[in-house]
């Protein structure tokens, strides 16, 4: 049997395990410990006696695989980045950028929605953590817009979808993921999501605006506030602002050499939010529950990677990405019908898959594609189908997934970020949710179709690099 077909079988076979409730980190990790010892016992054509040296060899590879990529220290930023969100949580930074927010936006139709929107955007500029966004604004903006008459669901939706925008600005987890896997660098692809992100949260604000202006009891604008109050406010949520200079610094520095690597970026700015935490009152229980809760989705995580790791590396053995990317340069369609085609793919997968499982199971097979479609990895500027070099449209088709990604998280029937509000808020069901984050939808689809038409958005910033 040719290893492409057992390739396909086994993928199969793992997408069965995943619909019948098993978690992707298992399903992957044995799908691809299965296919290893499959491929190995067909290159000793099957032969009885030799079965146990197929089960040897592939022992030690699912083995040393996930130690090959996890010893990696680009990974210790992703607890880095969630510590900063918890601890940014019990500094009371949220809540004073919210405050800012509202002074400053709140008079606009659905103003607190759209202040909503833009505090997760600053808080995500602090946190690489979607899930955390969302629960903490849960707590914050819901019962400030119930208060003043706001649709339950309509609050609900905001909150969900305003959680999404820490995927996609630095500091990013799901970057970090994006960029290990397909190798590329890190701080390249943080720099990248920064204008990106922005848009997308500017997108939402016109959105909501548009609702509220058309449906006058969906969100009423709040009004009052004077100059004094509204200037008095940005103090209080500057710190938010020096940890994102930091780690801008530390990554890319305008005025000369970078100041280091984004891992000392995060730790430095972790150490600064720990200290404005402590200043503000907080104690030794809520650090605890802070080092819990990032220790919880750090592990999470990591159990994600390396499931899905032995599978990659089964790919690999299998010649499945290399056949897939050959068959997609051989399509007789425009490369970006082709592009919008996969993402697209990535929108249905979503509301089956868990983002960073997702993004962990496609991108060994569809960014080789991509790739091909551009002209190869080395291709330049000139010579590409994209008009962009092999390292640019990493980048860009990068954004591009993890926007996706982002997508992802408010897709029934798994939309995580709108289990998280309803699990924070008894009051409100994950039907409300649910409801409530569908105007999105078409926000997100508009947000892509700028980012595909206009790609020089994604890649000004790392150009600069």
């Amino acid at each position: 049997m040719e290893n492409i077909t057992i390739g396909l079988w086994v993928s199969s076979g793992m997408l069965v395990f995943v619909i019948l409730g098993m978690r992707v980190a298992f399903a992957a990790g044995l799908a691809g410990f299965l296919g290893l010892v499959w491929l190995r016992w067909n290159s000793f054509d099957y032969d009885p006696d030799r079965f146990f040296k197929a089960l040897e060899i592939s022992v030690k590879v699912a083995g040393l695989t996930p130690h090959s990529k996890v010893s990696s220290h680009v990974l210790s930023l992703i607890p880095i980045f969630i510590l900063i969100g918890y601890l940014a949580y019990y500094a009371k930074l949220t809540s004073a950028l919210f405050e800012a927010a509202k002074r400053w936006i709140a008079w606009v139709p659905g103003g607190l929605a759209v202040s909503t929107v833009f505090a997760t955007a600053g808080f995500a500029a602090v946190s690489g953590a979607s899930v955390a966004t969302a629960a903490v604004f849960a707590r914050i903006a819901i019962p400030e817009m119930l208060k003043i008459g706001y649709n339950k669901k309509f609050a609900a939706g905001v909150v969900a979808a305003g959680g999404t925008l820490a995927s996609l600005i630095p500091p990013s987890a799901i970057l970090v993921i994006y960029a290990i896997i397909v190798e590329q660098d890190v701080g390249k692809l943080l720099l990248a999501g920064f204008i990106p992100g922005a848009v997308s949260a500017l997108v939402y604000g016109v959105l909501i605006v548009c609702i509220a202006s058309y449906f006058k009891n969906v969100g009423p604008p709040v009004s009052g506030f004077t100059w004094k109050e509204r200037f008095e406010s940005l103090a209080p949520a500057f710190p938010i602002v020096a940890v994102i200079i930091i780690i801008i610094f530390f990554v890319y520095n305008p005025f000369g050499e970078a100041w280091g690597t984004p891992t000392e970026g995060g730790a430095i700015g972790a150490f600064i939010i720990f200290v404005m935490a402590v200043y503000r009152g907080m104690r030794f229980k809520q650090l605890k529950d802070a080092l819990l809760e990032t220790g919880k989705l750090t592990i999470m995580i990591f159990t994600i990677i390396w499931g899905v790791l032995i599978y990659v590396r089964f790919l690999g053995f299998a010649e499945l990405p290399d056949a897939f990317a050959s068959w997609i340069t051989s399509l007789n369609m425009s490369p970006i019908l082709i592009l919008i085609c996969i993402l697209l793919v990535y929108a249905v997968l979503g509301m089956f898959m868990d983002a960073i499982g997702m993004l962990l199971l496609t991108l060994p097979v569809v960014y080789p594609a991509v790739m091909a479609l551009n002209g190869g990895e080395t291709v330049s500027a000139a010579d590409s189908t994209f008009g962009m070099s092999g390292s640019m449209c990493a980048i860009w088709f990068g954004i591009l997934v993890v926007k996706m990604a982002e997508f992802c998280l408010i897709t029934p029937p798994i939309g995580l970020n709108c289990f998280v509000v309803a699990g924070v808020r008894e009051d409100i069901s994950v039907q409300d949710v649910f409801k409530g984050v569908t105007p999105f939808f078409i926000a997100d689809g508009l947000t892509i179709t700028i980012l595909i038409s206009f790609p020089s958005i994604v890649l000004w910033l790392p150009s600069l690099v």
